[in-house]
């Protein structure tokens, strides 16, 4: 008899995060340079390849939400309401994830990836991901077959407010003042209506 798709995917659900709260334990205690993808599998319990199917890499396991951050943006702005402007949408949204990473248990993982030249490349090819759904997004929400420049550019600015809120003394005042920025941007160059 097969499982439940709702419990299967509740299991693999399960392993995912079990492997990456056993490797940001193990990158916080060793450092992340003294980690193999090896000694990760056997803290969690899990096959390599087990680790390997629900992770492309060793440093997909700092970014193990990764996923999840560019679905949030890119749904808010697929499901906004016909008469709901575009960058209140994203700043809100933008607070909330901003909160949820300057929560104090944050910053060691944040210094660990500040400090490896390997997690901030990686951080940058996937701040570059995200910010090119996001101006997909955008761009179908206005009714437009590609991504103008004035979307991507957007698109980049509010991908890059994680980053820069989370270096801030306040950063929930970061993210205001940097979306002060983004709305003047916006409100310079009109995008066509929604189609």
């Amino acid at each position: 008899m097969t499982e439940p798709p709702g419990r299967r995917e509740r299991k693999k659900a399960a392993t995912r995060q079990k492997i990456a709260d056993a490797a940001l334990r193990l990158f916080l205690e060793r450092g992340y340079d003294a980690v193999g993808i090896r000694d990760v599998a056997a803290e969690a319990d899990v096959a390599v390849t087990t680790l390997f199917s629900h992770f492309a890499s060793k440093e997909a396991l700092v970014f193990e939400q990764d996923a999840d951050f560019e679905q949030r943006l890119t749904r808010a702005v697929a499901e906004r309401a016909p008469d709901e402007p575009l960058i209140p949408l994203l700043k809100r949204e933008m607070h909330a994830l901003v909160r949820h990473c300057s929560t104090e248990g944050a910053a060691p993982v944040y210094r660990m990836i500040d400090g490896s030249p390997a997690l901030r490349q990686y951080e940058e090819t996937m701040r570059l991901r995200h910010a090119e759904a996001l101006a997909s997004a955008i761009a179908a929400d206005l009714g437009q077959a590609a991504a103008t420049t004035a979307c991507r550019a957007i698109a980049r600015f509010v991908i890059d407010v994680h980053a820069l809120a989370r270096e801030a003394k306040d950063p929930q005042a970061a993210v205001d003042e940097i979306f002060e920025m983004i709305e003047a941007a916006w409100e310079a160059v009109p995008p066509p209506p929604r189609g």
